[in-house]
């Protein structure tokens, strides 16, 4: 029987990936470099667990056998996500990650075609804002008849996980990127435009968010922005590595997540769709195991996916408390 692997399963999105896909039943083995704690968590869960790291090809090689899907939830993606994506596809492996960074979606489309003739599935951001987002744009632009443009924002609230904030770090970039006419283009930084995620408007920033891509792939409206707006602690300063691991079951009970989503059609019509949901974490977590699960039953198609494109824009609505609203 294939089963599913967790890499970077003792991590804080890890830990909870491998607690629900455990309690959903899915034949499930926890992977990682340190043995002490998977052991532990192996234990707990009472599933296998194989130690490794990824410096040494062939012991990958040797490491995803039997495995039908690999759930990579080890960040710094920067410094995980090739190496894995290029092994699953080795090894006729379905990929899926919980990354933010763009450039992880950028390999994805670079890989494509190598992934297709392997007949292997490459999905980055199972869980997250990608599935969050597309849902929540696919939704919307179900309510249009010809959608030209795309504004989609996130209400991140609450702090980041040690790993969400070294990942980001690595990822931080001078360019604000922007899809225009179905191209990646520079915009001048510091953009601010209001949204309203149910309570009035409130300012955003734009940013550049994987979204550009995978919103722009599974839809082919050729222009797109992301924005956010961060209430809480926001992003830490310091020294990133004694962070805790990751807002406690109390934090995350009290900092849900929305998102809202724009579509300008030909007619210069304007259709709103609001997502509200639990803390990204739990929701993260939740959809990437639950995408896990459903990949290895066999729902997979070969190639570059999204959330979206994969299990439909009803796909958010079917993880944890999350509810979109047209407004």
């Amino acid at each position: 029987m294939k089963k599913l692997m967790i890499y970077g399963a003792t991590g804080y999105t890890g830990r909870m990936a491998a607690e629900h896909a455990s309690a959903a039943g899915t034949p499930l083995i926890l992977a990682g470099r340190t043995e002490a704690t998977l052991a532990s968590l192996a234990a707990s869960l009472g599933v296998e667990y194989r130690v490794f790291g990824l410096e040494d090809i062939a012991m990958i090689d040797r490491s995803l056998e039997d495995v039908g899907v690999l759930l990579n939830c080890a960040g710094p993606f920067s410094k995980t996500a090739e190496l894995l994506m290029t092994a699953s596809i080795r090894n006729g492996v379905h990929y899926l990650d919980v990354a933010a960074e763009l450039d992880g979606y950028r390999l994805a489309e670079a890989l494509d075609g190598k992934a297709r003739i392997a007949g292997v599935m490459i999905l980055p951001g199972s869980g997250g804002s990608v599935a969050m987002l597309g849902c929540l744009a696919g939704h919307a632009i179900a309510r249009t008849e010809n959608p030209l443009s795309i504004r989609v924002a996130m209400h991140v609230s609450g702090g980041l996980s040690r790993g969400s904030a070294v990942s980001a770090m690595g990822s931080v970039t001078a360019e604000t990127l922007a899809r225009v006419d179905g191209k990646l283009v520079a915009l001048a930084a510091g953009s601010i435009r209001k949204f309203d995620f149910g309570s009035g408007g409130v300012d955003c920033f734009q940013v550049t968010l994987p979204d550009l891509t995978t919103i722009w792939r599974a839809t082919k409206v050729a222009n797109i922005e992301t924005f956010v707006h961060v209430t809480g602690e926001g992003f830490p300063q310091g020294d990133l590595s004694a962070l805790p691991d990751g807002p406690s079951e109390q934090e995350r009970l009290a900092n849900r997540y929305q998102a809202v989503v724009e579509v300008t059609d030909a007619e210069g019509k304007v259709v709103r769709s609001v997502l509200d949901t639990v803390n990204g974490y739990t929701f993260t977590a939740t959809a990437a195991a639950e995408a896990g699960r459903r990949v290895l039953a066999g729902e997979a198609q070969v190639g570059f996916q999204t959330p979206s494109m994969l299990f439909g824009n009803g796909f958010a609505e079917t993880i944890a408390d999350t509810t979109i609203v047209d407004v």
